[in-house]
């Protein structure tokens, strides 16, 4: 099994991976709620999984206005850069490479998490029908508000100062969270998006806003530090486009003339079927010179084959490392994994989260 293009170092941007395996964003909801910094047990989570070619961390959001779930970390203070430079160190002590990725929630939000119990802000006042996870319960998200054009900079601003922020806290890049129906997702497409200025109507305005935060990442840290993960099809917190293809065929091309490192691309619904609705990926894969990381539902073969075809440079597994920290060890030995506890995925302590048996450990305890 080890002779797979999976287990081979690659090459992203001035970056050299261990592997083609990428840990994706996991939300675990395990930040001190007092200013909503990583957790001390953050580090060694992170740390445990560093043999991944490439850490992505659970989505952080680039202001308070940006939070849609209880205890998610933030990127926008001081406090919350202190705590993940210890997450880095510990990652980087390990041989490890790691991102974070650069989140707004938007309208998926409630006025408990909103700075002065403001309503959350979206493209247009309309209210998505999805629950997010406050006051340690699952509630309807709140009706949000559509956001002025004079308050658009401030937004671009926000991921931009976020984008420096990471880089101070020792992360190797950033990726921008253009999917699963969040704030830049929620303006491309044209289920959630009835503006009629300059970021509503057309392709090109509705994707305006993305690609205005991915152009300030990129010239604040440089293109080759900065990702985006996007999701064309998912109907993850209640979006939809009339015409996908056409409007995801124009991103990666203008993503493309941005020179961005990678395109990370949910393949179907997130954490769902890979055929819920027609569309080409390769497409995507033939319109974007950086590198093309797979996302969804993969498991050993799968990767093989997308690598052996060509249609994916790396893979990206998020659940099974929840409950395998040496998960490419793992992999490489087609070795059994462990069952993760679904009951400890979104908040708590160390149970669920750093108490996961590697291998090795398993086997000596036997």
């Amino acid at each position: 099994m080890s002779q797979s293009k999976l287990f081979e170092p690659y090459q992203l941007g001035p970056i050299t991976l261990a592997s083609r395996v990428v840990m994706a964003p996991l939300t675990r909801n395990r930040a001190v709620p007092e200013g909503l910094v990583p957790s001390p047990l953050a580090a060694e989570y992170y740390g445990q999984r560093a043999s991944a070619g490439l850490l992505i961390t659970e989505a952080s959001q680039v202001s308070q206005q940006g939070q849609g779930y209880q205890d998610t970390p933030g990127i926008y203070s001081q406090a919350q850069v202190e705590g993940w430079r210890k997450v880095t160190g510990e990652v980087h002590k390990r041989g490890g490479k790691i991102f974070i990725q650069l989140w707004h929630v938007g309208r998926i939000s409630h006025v408990d998490l909103q700075p002065n119990h403001g309503a959350p802000v979206a493209p247009s006042a309309i209210r998505a029908n999805t629950k997010t996870f406050v006051g340690g319960q699952f509630a309807d998200v709140s009706e949000p508000r559509a956001l002025e054009l004079s308050e658009i900079p401030g937004i671009i601003e926000d991921f931009q100062k976020a984008a420096a922020n990471a880089i101070a806290a020792g992360f190797d890049g950033v990726e921008i969270h253009g999917a699963n129906g969040y704030l830049l997702d929620q303006f491309a497409r044209d289920s959630s998006n009835k503006r009629t200025d300059d970021y509503g109507g057309s392709t090109q305005n509705r994707a305006r806003l993305m690609l205005e935060v991915a152009a300030a990442v990129a010239k604040e840290i440089g293109p080759e530090r900065t990702g985006i993960r996007i999701s064309p099809v998912t109907p993850a917190n209640d979006v939809s486009d009339s015409n996908p293809q056409a409007l995801f065929d124009y991103i990666v091309d203008e993503l493309n003339k941005l020179k961005l490192v990678y395109i990370h691309v949910i393949e179907g619904a997130t954490g769902g079927p890979r055929d819920i609705a027609p569309f080409d990926y390769a497409s995507l894969r033939k319109r974007f010179s950086g590198t093309y990381i797979g996302n969804n539902a993969y498991d050993l073969a799968l990767a093989n084959k997308q690598l052996d075809a060509g249609a994916a440079d790396l893979i990206a597994f998020g659940k099974p490392f929840i409950s395998n920290p040496d998960l490419v060890e793992r992999l490489k030995r087609n070795a059994p994994l462990n069952e993760p506890d679904k009951s400890t995925f979104y908040g708590g302590g160390a149970k669920g989260y750093t108490d996961y048996p590697t291998l090795e450990s398993a086997q000596a305890a036997q």
